[in-house]
């Protein structure tokens, strides 16, 4: 399952800003806590604060030089400034709905173990008002697509809590109501799962669904598709 770029507050998301109009979303770039204090209307202690967590939340790299700090917007920084964007964007253009196009591809089958756990079948059939089938539509995105993923962060999703049992904790998910789309043939009732820690990249797309959406759709390995992500 698909994870999120990593959580940032909005005085962290105003600094990852400014590095980024300083030329860190590029590659690495020379700044110092004065010139980044100066821009924020702040002190360098909260300058340098401020990096710190952004280095903890994987936002950004970081090296220490003699004239100042190497930063480098990481692709996980990069994905927070988008989801921020994508939020304005839809303050401005009403976005209601997001399109991601890609190619059907077999999973690793960690899907079906996950949704099978009770802790999750129950929040999904009380939430998303089905009991999914036992696996996930595995959609691998084309590049434009991969980009335009960010927009999803401005869609409210239906939380899928976090649990635990005897052995272990597990952690949350969110969902977001999705219609699978190929030829002339689409099926409405399905969801967009992104749990908060993954090992997938930001190329892979899981959809459930109360039915198995290949068989449903009748499609296969390497055909295209296409998601129309909206809210809930």
């Amino acid at each position: 399952m698909q994870e999120q770029a990593a959580s940032v507050g909005p005085d962290e998301l105003a600094t990852l800003k400014h590095l980024a109009l300083l030329g860190a979303l590029d590659g690495a770039t020379t700044v110092t806590c004065a010139t980044l204090a100066d821009r924020l209307d702040a002190s360098n202690q909260t300058a340098s604060r401020r990096l710190q967590r952004l280095e903890e939340a994987g936002a950004v790299t970081r090296e220490l030089l003699g004239d100042g700090q190497q930063i480098t917007v990481t692709d996980d920084g990069e994905r927070a400034l988008r989801g921020e964007y994508e939020q304005y964007r839809r303050v401005f253009e009403q976005r209601d709905a997001v399109r991601l196009s890609g190619f059907v591809t077999s999973g690793m089958g960690e899907g079906r173990h996950y949704i099978s756990l009770p802790g999750y079948m129950e929040q999904f059939i009380d939430r998303l008002g089905y009991e999914p089938f036992l696996g996930t539509l595995n959609v691998e995105l084309d590049e434009a697509s991969i980009e335009a993923r960010a927009q999803m962060d401005a869609l409210d999703p239906v939380r899928i809590d976090g649990w635990e049992d005897d052995d272990r904790t597990y952690g949350p998910a969110f969902c977001w109501p999705a219609t699978v789309e190929t030829g002339d043939r689409e099926y409405e009732q399905a969801h967009v799962i992104a749990p908060e820690r993954t090992h997938h990249g930001a190329d892979q797309l899981e959809v459930i669904a109360p039915e198995k959406l290949r068989d449903a759709l009748d499609i296969e390995d390497d055909e295209e598709v296409t998601v129309r992500v909206t809210e809930q």
